[in-house]
Formats: C-alpha cells, structure tokens, sequence
C-alpha cells in the first residue's frame, strides 16, 4: 500500500475523518488519529512541511434527534462531545496542525461557497425527493418503504420533502476514468474494487439539501434548506486550509497544502470519498486528493465489549495504566495497516512487557547504565571496529534503509518489525560480548578497550533506533535522545539530524545524562486494573449531559467520517503473523436428508467445515447431545450487508453481516448457489461464538446456518416468516 508522495511545491497534508459527535471518543477513533499523528511526525523529520488535520462532523438529523433526547441544544450536546475528542487527543500528545468543528463560521463559508460554486457551474438544480434515508447513517438508500438500510440494517425513514440534488450521475464516467489513470487513488485494492463496482452499477443524483430539519448549514439564498450532512462534513478538508475565505493567509494555506495527500478513513465510509468526494471536486474545478486510505476495523475481544452497554475500549485506559507510547506502539505493530486487527488487553500487556520493557527499554537502560559505570557517562573512545561490531553496523545500514521504506508504504507493524529485529541483534550481541566480564588473560588495557568498542558499537545502534522509532514513541525516544547527550529530538528532527541517518552520528566525547526507567514492567494485575477502568470509566460526555447512555447512542451511531472502527464493531482480525498459504474451500454437508426429515440444518460458512443435524433423533452415526452442550453454540440473527465473490476461490463468498451490538467477517462456501448481490440487507443466522479460522488470507469469523437438501447438500439459508430483529439470539 504505497504512500502517497508530497505534492510538487514539497509540502504534505493528512487528514483523519472528522469524527461523529454521538459518543466519546474510543480505541478505533485514537488509532486512526495515531497512525495520522506518526506519519506527520516522520514527514516533519524529513524536512516536509506537514500539516495535519482533525476534528468533529456535527450536524445532521441524527445529531438533532439525539440532543432532543438529551434535553440540550444541538450546539451544547456538540460542543460537549468535540470537547472529549479534543481534550484525548491533547492528553496524548498528538501533534495536529489544526482542529476543525463543522460548526465553525469559517467551515460554514467554505461549504456555502462550495455549495454555491457547483450551482452556479450547473450541477445543482431544485427537485422533490421521495424515498427511504437512514437516519442513522444519514444515507439516502434504494430500498423500499419500511425496509432496512442494506449497509446498517437499522429501518429506513420514507422522506418527502423539496431538494436540491447534485448531478451525480454526470460523473459516472469521468470517475471511473479518473480511477484507471490514477491506481493509487483508492487504497487497498479491495477497496477500489469494490468502489469501482458500485459506480458502475451506475449513479443517480444525489439530494444535497435537507427540509424536514433544521440542524445544519442553511444553503445559500434559500434558507429552509440545510445542505446535506455529507457534502457539509467533506468540505472540511478544504475549509479547514481556508477554502472560502479573502484572507491572503487562507489563500496562501489552501494553494500550499491542497490537494490532500492522504485522507485516511474507515472502509466503511470509503464510497463517501471515493465518489461523492471527488464528484463534488470535479465539479468545482479543485484537485483531486492524491489518495484516499482505508484501514481495517478492530476486533474487540470476545465480543463482550458492546456497544449496546456501552463497554468500548476508551484509549483513557490505556493511558492511566500504559501511558501513549505503549498504546502507540502496540496499535501500529500488532495490527497490519489496512487490514482488520484485534486487541485485547492481554495481548497489550504481552506487547508491552515484551517489545518495550523487556527489548528496547531494557537494553538502552544497560548501555547507559554501563557507560556510565566504566566511563563516567561519557562515550569512549574505540579503534578499528571487529567482525562482530561490523556485522551490527552492517545490520543497522539495512535496518534504515528497510524500515524507511516500510514506513513511507505505510506498513508500520512490517516496519516495527524490522527496527525491533536490531534491538535483538544488538541485545545478543551485547550478551555475547559481556563488556561486564574481564577474561584472566587479557590485560586491564584491553578489556577496556574492548569495553570501549562494545559499548559504542551498542549506544550508535540504540541513537540510530530511537530516531527511527521516534513517530511511534516521541515520549520514550525523547527522553532516551536526552539519556543519549543529545539534546532534545525535536530539535535534532527541525535540524535534519533524522533525515539521512548514517554510522556514526554518537560521537566520542559525548556526555551522557543520567538514566531514568522508560517502561516500567507491567505487573501481573495491570489487565484487571485496565477491565476495572473500562467498568467505571465509561460514562460518555452524552450520558453526563443527561442523554442516552453511551452504548445506545453508539448502537445507532451514523457513520459520517468514522474512524478506524465503527464504535466497538466486532471485525476479524488480520494476524499478520498467521500464513497466508490458501486453504482448501470447504465441502457442503454431505449428509442429506432423510424423507421423514426433509431438510436438516447445516453450517456451511468456511470456519470449520459444515455440520449438519436432522429433525430425525435417530439418524445413524450422529451423536447426541445434551441441552448443556447445546447452550454452548449461540445462534444469533445477522444481516447481510456486503457479499462478493473471493478471487480464485469457487465456492466461498466474502460477507459481512451486522449483528446489531457488532459486524464481522464469515466466509461461506455458498458461492455456487447464491448470487452475491442479492444476499444484501437478508437476514441470516449465524453461529456466533465459533472460533475463527483463516482460508486464503481472509479470516472468517462466525458461520452461516442453511438447510441442506438432497444428495448434493444443496445449502437453503435459515430465515424467518416473522420481522426478526437483527442480533436476537436464537434458543
């Protein structure tokens, strides 16, 4: 996943989405955040002049419903929840260059010139719209009267009011255009792909304007309308560099930094800016953003964390117990960069202890300790290096090199990966050396001057390191940059010192400070203190205000400019340290039904095979069962929201499926019997506490129950007569 380079006058602009404002901020908003705040960092240390943008979407009818609830304004139930957001991520340090509200006067001029400009160039014109919206995602949907959102599953609101529509449909061709001649644009490949296919299935306008409410931009010259919650929250990435404004310093900001570099989103809103984004783009005349990158959602563990109880993971808690770093580093390592990952605060804990603690932490903490015991915290002087201290230079010139690389293609956890390698090399060879041990037959002159020749070897590769890993960890690279006599990183990083990093940059003669602990180890206790916070620590800046608890204004959260993850969803994980070697396509059930049972149900997604049971209590060869094991399985109602076909893989469809509390991924071998684009917005059943299992580098959690009939098995998915509610569990 390439990155994207700086523009021509060398400048670079990054944006995360602008984060909705029903709930307090949670891990999947803090690691969007993150990753933007460490490619920001690293660009600043390469000379680039950077600028970083985040901030709050708070308009629309979802945001105008929910303050009604709450017995508050729409501006103070906003403000109240922008201010966590802002506050979180000033407690961790984050360096963005600026923070946008859509409640701004200078975001409201911007969106009225933007709005105004694509009338007057003739792609907006007034109508009436009739048909279904989803309030919860504040999507207009091609569904009929009462039906549910294909994309949230929650039902659809029939709307009837006057609008303005945005001519769409007259981009159908320049957008696909545009997509061939610039591959990069839509990053992952899955995600182009399945853009790709939505435009040319082919657009219809696009109602801009609102009438039913009040709570937004009022459109220019026709004040009953509110402009559409979607083209408001997008142009915030230009009215945040001064799009709409005379001054000569917003002129001046907007030709520098515009057009983005990367917008980085959720996969779940990528339609938004790879469609509508860019159409609305074209037709003002402006550049296109250079990319837009989708990352993975995050699995939160056991599923127990719902957002229908409002038990997300806060980033807080992490804080308190970790601090940023540790949240930092184990976000960008542990989980693979576009793809869905997990957390869990055992696997946290296991990072920390490990990587930080035991690794990195560990070894600077010896070296500085040691120079400081044999030569008075001052780095010796050496002679000619040997063959072990070669073969560690040898290894931190490709470190550099391949993590650089790494890093600009946005592979951070590859990348990490790559750095932590050398903290091992120089860790065993530091063991191997044992500057600490005097031989017998070696004179004191020499043993010094081995130590001497060690311990430089190992402080060089520590300064080469803790400039590397500096976007990942600026608070523990700072403090080990002061430990290292080198003053202070951020200024190294402004001089350039950071760029083009080289052997032998830690001179002889340089006074070390004293050391000071940088990852404590985390004791035992440290996952239970981290559950203990989440327990009483989840009262949302909402449910203070007097409105709903947070897990109820999460379960109908819209997805404008959602983060990394929707709020707690449940995604599979991306192990990257799992193969990725295709596994064979499962079978269908081979049991078929018998005349006294004529279908029998069957689990025919790709997790464990497929198993099938009768009606018949007595079929030969079938176990039974007591109603204790029986209550192990849990059978959950899901619906459909994406299905398509996996390359090279006959028999398996990719779905995701909402379950209300949480949406995941399941493979199901199903492919030779269904079509996929009709499997969207059904309701299925899935077994939902079955443990994952990986089949051509695709992770399927959960499986989808069908009827098997026949002597080929052929799968008839489980349904129901009645309106089931998505995620109900069936007993």
């Amino acid at each position: 996943m390439p990155n994207s380079p700086e523009n021509s006058n060398g400048s670079f602009y990054i944006t995360t989405p602008i984060y909705y404002v029903n709930a307090r901020p949670h891990l999947g908003h803090a690691y969007s955040t993150i990753v933007c705040d460490a490619v920001a960092r690293r660009k600043r240390s390469q000379g680039i002049p950077t600028w970083f943008l985040t901030g709050t979407d708070e308009h629309g009818q979802k945001i105008d419903r929910s303050a009604k609830l709450a017995g508050k304004s729409p501006e103070e139930f906003a403000t109240a929840i922008s201010s966590e957001f802002r506050s979180l991520w000033d407690r961790m340090g984050l360096t963005y260059d600026d923070y946008i509200r859509t409640t701004e006067e200078r975001h409201k001029r911007g969106v009225g010139k933007l709005f105004t400009t694509l009338k007057d160039n003739g792609y907006i014109y007034k109508g009436s719209y009739t048909g279904q919206y989803c309030v919860s995602d504040e999507a207009y949907v091609d569904v009929a009267p009462g039906a549910p959102c294909p994309d949230c599953g929650r039902i659809t609101e029939t709307v009837n009011e006057e609008n303005y529509f945005f001519k769409l449909s007259a981009f159908e061709r320049k957008l696909l255009e545009y997509y061939e001649a610039h591959p990069e644009f839509i990053q992952p490949e899955a995600r182009r792909n399945e853009v790709i296919a939505f435009v040319r299935s082919g657009l219809k306008d696009l109602s801009v304007s609102r009438t039913s409410f009040t709570w937004g931009i009022p459109v220019p010259g026709d004040e009953k309308h509110v402009v559409y919650v979607w083209m408001d929250a997008l142009a915030n990435y230009i009215t945040a560099l001064g799009y709409g404004s005379d001054a000569p310093e917003d002129k001046a900001r907007f030709e520098k930094f515009w057009p983005a570099n990367v917008h980085l989103v959720g996969k779940e809103i990528i339609r938004f800016h790879c469609v509508y984004w860019p159409a609305f783009l074209m037709a003002a005349g402006l550049p296109l953003p250079k990319s837009v990158i989708a990352n993975g959602w995050l699995l939160f563990d056991k599923s127990k964390m719902s957002k229908s109880v409002g038990n997300i993971v806060r980033a807080e808690t992490v804080l308190e117990v970790l601090g940023a770093d540790a949240l930092r580093y184990y976000l960008l390592r542990e989980i693979s960069f576009g793809h869905d990952g997990n957390f869990t605060f055992e696997s946290l804990v296991q990072r920390y202890n490990g990587d930080l603690a035991n690794g990195y932490g560990n070894l600077v903490s010896r070296v500085v300790n040691m120079i400081h015991k044999y030569f008075g915290g001052v780095v010796p002087e050496t002679g000619p290096l040997g063959t072990a201290e070669a073969a560690v230079q040898a290894h931190a010139t490709r470190t550099i090199a391949d993590f650089n690389t790494q890093f600009e293609s946005m592979d951070f956890s590859r990348a990490l990966e790559t750095l932590w390698t050398l903290v091992a090399t120089v860790d065993g060879y530091l063991t191997a050396s044992a500057p600490w041990k005097k031989s017998a037959d070696l004179s004191d002159e020499v043993h010094a001057s081995n130590q001497a020749r060690v311990l430089a070897t190992a402080a060089e590769t520590i300064r080469i390191i803790t400039a590397l890993a500096h976007p990942i960890l600026p608070e523990s690279t700072a403090k080990v940059w002061r430990q290292l006599g080198l003053g202070e990183i951020e200024e190294a990083a402004k001089r350039g010192e950071l760029k083009e990093l080289t052997w032998g940059g830690l001179q002889a003669g340089t006074q070390f400070n004293e050391p000071s602990p940088l990852f404590p180890r985390a004791e035992k206790d440290a996952v239970e203190r981290m559950e203990n916070l989440e327990k009483t620590n989840n009262q949302s800046a909402v449910a203070a205000a007097g409105g709903p608890e947070p897990g109820n204004t999460t379960s109908e959260s819209p997805v404008i400019c959602e983060a990394t993850a929707l709020p707690n969803a449940a995604k599979v994980a991306s192990n990257p340290t799992e193969t990725d070697t295709p596994a064979p396509e499962p079978e269908l059930p081979a049991i078929s039904a018998t005349p006294e049972a004529a279908t029998s149900y069957a689990a025919v997604a790709a997790n464990s095979g497929a198993a099938s049971t009768s009606t018949d209590t007595a079929l030969p060869g079938i176990a039974q069962i007591g109603i204790e094991d029986f209550a192990k399985v849990e059978l959950r109602v899901a619906q459909i929201l994406v299905a398509e076909r996996i390359p090279k893989a006959d028999k398996l469809l990719r779905l995701e499926v909402d379950l209300g509390y949480e949406k995941r991924q399941i493979l199901a071998g199903i492919a030779q019997y269904y079509e996929p684009e009709k499997l969207i917005g059904r309701k299925v059943v899935i077994v939902a506490n079955l443990a994952p299992r990986k089949m051509r580098g695709l992770e399927s959690n959960g499986m989808i129950v069908a009827a098997s009939l026949g002597d080929q098995g052929t799968p008839v998915l489980a349904g129901f007569l009645e309106d089931v509610p998505v995620g109900a569990r069936l007993k």
